[in-house]
């Protein structure tokens, strides 16, 4: 048995491990290269693990670790805040969808009404595990697309539950129907969830509180997973959602002050767990059935997208989004979601639909899921606020000395000391909002693409006796340097250089400077620091210096070869010996 599951092990996480790599390397995410690679291995596929039922059921775990941490991303205060969306556009779009996608169902296989239900409600629950990383991913989390976003998969998760009452109250299941009737069911849910928010309060947090005072790191990991666990084990006795238990354990403790060790100790598990879930679901695809009808998967699925996103994007119209970040919300949310495999499970259980069903309809989720990433990626330029630079001021040759491209941190403060000492400059930047609010402050910056000739002639390049290129990343090439250069004689050419790299590409560029973005602040912090643990002014004034030193050594050697890899002897690296120079960490190559 210990070598059977080593093997299996094996084969389960290796090829997860291959097919999330690539999926994430083609932009799909892991949740789809988790999917394939279970189907792959199954019985359905290659054969190679079985057991699917059994392995299913441990993976349930990480759905619940899965909401445990949205849980307690959501302190009580925020969660308040966007009880607007929540509860508004959240509970409009589970419904709307759900009935119009069941009819869909209805109307195009003849299903009976109940099995119709058990299949349509949950299509119309969102991927969360898909859309959150891809919002946090893109840095949009917390913009308003991505609170409303958040807001719509909250109430999907929470709505778990009573699509498993729905399910249950349909079910034909002998054993189902036996069990308590819906109206017991909701007052079982509230009391568990009232009864898990007094506990959190008052247990899980005096828990907390009495290992962070024992300073034992390694109880915070058991601690969290008991948490999720019990909680998950009191809804599972009262036959709900263990998924809504572990997601009220981590909201009593999103305002706590271990909030973010508990995320760092339970995240590690989730990603196993769940990654073991998306394994088990996409084992259990029946690979026949789908290849017995694929246009039904395919129209299906396309039905999925479409029906989704017109709603969505009508609902957040409804709502007051405009219609650009409103269609971005309906296309992100276009797909089914991980709970729709959970539901088709309690549906089969419930003998409301049949195991080719089920098998059909994950195909169904899996391919729009798929679609997700792509759509976001087709539709990029449509959902952009367009920019009409006619509504912003282009430049003008007004005589000033110097011409500066690019106003944000950086050009900000070149731009300033320049003006202090006399010197009229002339500002350029693409950024309309950036524009906007440096027009507030005083500062008059002109609309255009600074890289361009015509536009540099447009603004005086021609009298100009300094041009200076102050924009982030590495925009700034030899080529366009010696562009301006030629087209621009007079003027000194100053370059803001991302890195090192950059700085070696302009070598042979007929520049009069240029400066690595992050040196002399980066220089300045360690200087703070040094003087905070005691080091003395000289000392610190003498480390600069052989730092700077040995740099510009190091970069004049990097110049002459035009290779980064020269010259690694000169950095200043730590390995634990320290004599051979007093005051400075021994020469090795980094």
């Amino acid at each position: 048995m210990t070598a059977s599951l080593l093997r299996e092990g094996v084969l389960l996480f290796g090829t997860g491990l291959v097919f999330v790599m690539l999926f994430r390397k083609l932009g799909l995410g892991a949740v789809l290269g988790f999917l394939v690679a279970g189907a792959l291995i199954g019985p359905q596929g290659l054969g190679l693990v079985g057991g699917v039922e059994s392995k299913l059921g441990v993976a349930e775990l990480g759905i619940a670790l899965l909401l445990f941490l949205v849980g307690l991303e959501l302190n009580p205060s925020r969660l308040w805040r966007l009880k607007a969306d929540i509860l508004g556009l959240g509970l409009a779009q589970v419904a709307l969808c759900g009935i119009v996608l069941s009819a869909i169902v209805w109307l195009a296989v003849g299903f009976s009404p109940y099995a119709a239900l058990a299949l349509g409600l949950p299509l119309a629950l969102s991927s969360t595990a898909q859309v959150l990383p891809m919002l946090q991913s893109a840095g949009r989390l917390h913009t308003p697309l991505g609170e409303r976003a958040f807001s719509v998969l909250l109430f999907q998760d929470l709505s778990i539950v009573p699509l498993i009452a729905i399910v249950t109250a349909m079910s034909r299941n002998p054993a189902d129907v036996s069990g308590p009737p819906g109206w017991l069911m909701f007052l079982y849910t509230l009391g568990a969830v009232v009864g898990l928010g007094l506990a959190g309060r008052f247990i899980l947090r005096p828990l907390f509180r009495l290992i962070g005072n024992l300073g034992e790191r390694e109880m915070f990991v058991f601690a969290g997973l008991f948490a999720v666990i019990a909680s998950s084990a009191v809804m599972e006795a009262l036959h709900l959602s263990t998924a809504l238990g572990a997601f009220v354990a981590g909201v009593m403790l999103a305002d706590s002050p271990y909030r973010h060790e508990l995320e760092a100790d339970v995240e590690p598990f989730r990603s196993i767990l769940l990654g073991l879930f998306f394994l088990s679901v996409g084992m259990m695809l029946d690979l026949t059935a789908i290849a017995a009808r694929p246009l039904f998967v395919v129209g299906m699925a396309l039905a999925l997208i479409v029906t989704k996103s017109v709603i969505i994007t009508g609902l957040a119209m409804a709502f007051r989004m405009a219609w650009r970040p409103a269609l971005a919300l309906g296309l992100l949310l276009s797909q089914g979601g991980e709970f729709g495999f959970v539901l088709f499970t309690q549906a089969q259980r419930a003998l409301l639909i049949a195991p080719e069903a089920a098998s059909l309809f994950g195909a169904i989720i899996t391919l729009s899921m798929a679609t997700t990433p792509f759509l976001m990626m087709a539709t990029r330029r449509l959902r952009a606020a367009p920019v009409v630079p006619q509504e912003r001021d282009g430049p003008v040759a007004d005589g000033s000395t110097a011409l500066i491209v690019g106003y944000g941190r950086f050009g900000q403060t070149v731009g300033q000391m320049l003006v202090d000492q006399g010197i009229a400059v002339t500002l350029i930047d693409t950024d309309i909002e950036m524009i906007d609010i440096a027009g507030q402050f005083g500062a008059k910056v002109y609309f255009g693409d600074g890289t361009r000739l015509d536009l540099l002639r447009q603004a005086g390049g021609a009298q100009a006796e300094l041009i200076l290129f102050c924009m982030d990343g590495d925009q700034v090439g030899p080529e366009l340097v010696e562009a301006v250069h030629d087209a621009f004689p007079k003027a000194g050419i100053f370059v803001r250089a991302y890195d090192r790299r950059a700085l070696l590409k302009l070598r042979d560029a007929p520049v009069a400077g240029v400066v690595r973005e992050v040196l002399d602040s980066a220089v300045r912090m360690a200087r703070q620091a040094m003087a905070e643990v005691g080091i003395a002014g000289e000392e610190i004034d003498r480390t600069e210096e052989i730092y700077r030193k040995r740099d510009r050594e190091r970069l004049k050697i990097q110049l002459e070869a035009g290779d980064l890899r020269t010259a690694r002897a000169r950095v200043i690296a730590q390995t634990g010996d320290w004599s051979s120079m007093p005051g400075i960490q021994n020469e090795q190559p980094s």
